[in-house]
């Protein structure tokens, strides 16, 4: 019943709220304009990318995922474009960045809200010219790349603050899509709860047929710091023990 009438594309959700964001997701999927999506950790921003590239024209070519807070400038920048032999010790062959591996295809910047300003800059040539720049490398290259970018941040209280660039984020922020935390949607955490239930007991071969009601109220009224992250390794956790 769940997959049946609760499920868009893998995204389980009933309520107005998510309601809403599967009627802007059915508009974007024939495009492959840029969306920038904002939500709490653990809300499902990635899995959300993931849906927008598999719908859209662009699901025959490569989805490459970065997560922009995991690296320092200088090795962020060497993972995007890329660097030629010798660029840096240690540069020992030619290597290809995720730009151009994702040349057709989509790039996922996870938290871009933590790139440091001097990437950001690089990055926002990329988007308007539409080449890039390997490390070390005096010629530029020509790629076709679609931009996803996610955030939990509030991005223009950081372009006031000056920690972000307003013309990147207006680069980015063509469509925006706001995910809600699940204590917004407490109509949701009944389906989830029974969703997880069964994915993880057929997972794990166990055979557990629901929850009582004073567990399914206690769920309800948990206010999930986590989102749907934490909720789903409740589930698994209860299920496996």
């Amino acid at each position: 019943e769940v997959q049946d009438r609760f499920a868009f594309h893998g995204i389980i959700g009933h309520g107005p709220k998510m309601q809403k964001i599967f009627s802007l997701l059915e508009s974007v999927f024939p495009t492959d304009v840029r969306v920038l999506i904002a939500g709490a950790s653990g809300t499902g921003k990635e899995r959300i990318a993931r849906v927008i590239h598999y719908n859209g024209p662009r699901k025959d070519r490569a989805f490459v995922a970065i997560d922009c807070g995991a690296l320092p400038a200088n090795l962020l920048e060497s993972e995007l474009f890329g660097y030629v032999k010798g660029a840096f010790t240690g540069a020992n062959q030619d290597r290809d960045g995720l730009f151009a591996e994702a040349d057709g295809g989509t790039l996922f910047l996870d938290e871009i809200g933590n790139t440091p300003l001097e990437i950001q800059a690089k990055l926002l040539r990329a988007l308007q010219e539409g080449e890039i720049r390997p490390l070390g490398s005096s010629l530029t290259q020509k790629v076709d790349v679609r931009i996803i970018a996610a955030t939990n941040e509030d991005l223009p209280a950081r372009v006031k603050a000056g920690e972000f660039r307003q013309d990147l984020f207006f680069r980015l922020n063509v469509v925006n899509i706001a995910l809600p935390p699940l204590r917004e949607r407490k109509e949701d955490i009944a389906i989830l709860a029974d969703h997880f239930l069964r994915q993880k007991g057929e997972q794990y071969g166990k055979q557990v047929s629901g929850f009582q009601q004073e567990v399914m109220t206690a769920l309800e009224r948990y206010p999930w710091p986590g989102n749907t992250r934490e909720h789903e390794n409740a589930i698994q956790r209860a299920g496996v023990l």
